[in-house]
């Protein structure tokens, strides 16, 4: 099969693994929410070969290509995809990622699925490992866009569906506190996006 590709994750894939290659251990295990076409976390797999990484995605569609990319990558620390919708409240994933990784996930989804990947990320996330959720998107600060290119593009992804947009930092934060998370770092990548690793609190 044809392997699907996106230009925006060829794009942004590397400026991301900079900051993963800062935040996440030498050795562990990291879970990835809405893995999508697979470009990101192969590419990851690569640069960090002493990571085990775990992709998933609730679409069928989306799971057999990502199977399709894992072996035409032969990498071995790439596992076969899961099917995780994070809004169910089990997931069929172990307990003991060091992290949660979820890129461009939470715009273009109904906003229960914030507070899902939080709760989530409290299950199945090491007690004594890094305990790190990371994510990577368009977000308002204060309420407000940081760049008219993402108020544009809000208003696309209301086209394609009212419950998706640009969601307030300040509400992904409030989540995140709900279930033991606080941000530990914020970074401005290109396009207007941030990275945003969250770790849990004392």
């Amino acid at each position: 099969m044809a392997l699907p590709d996106s230009p925006a994750a060829d794009r942004n894939k590397q400026p991301i693994a900079a900051e993963l290659l800062e935040l996440l251990p030498v050795h562990g295990r990291v879970l990835e929410l809405a893995s999508g076409t697979g470009q990101h976390i192969v590419h990851f797999a690569m640069l960090m070969p002493g990571i085990q990484w775990q992709p998933s995605d609730p679409g069928e569609g989306e799971r057999a290509a990502l199977e399709a990319r894992r072996r035409s990558s032969g990498l071995a620390n790439l596992s076969a995809p899961l099917a995780i919708d994070v809004r169910d409240t089990t997931w069929p994933a172990g307990h003991d990622f060091d992290a949660l990784l979820c890129i461009n996930m939470i715009h273009i989804s109904p906003p229960e699925t914030t507070p899902a990947l939080f709760a989530g990320a409290a299950r199945h996330l090491s007690p004594g490992g890094a305990g790190l959720v990371i994510l990577y998107g368009p977000y308002r600060e204060g309420g407000r866009h940081t760049a008219p290119s993402n108020e544009q593009f809000e208003h696309w992804l209301k086209s394609l569906d009212p419950r998706f947009a640009v969601r307030n930092l300040e509400d992904v934060e409030a989540h995140a506190a709900d279930h033991g998370f606080h941000r530990i770092r914020l970074a401005r990548l290109p396009a207007n996006n941030l990275l945003l690793a969250f770790a849990r609190s004392a």
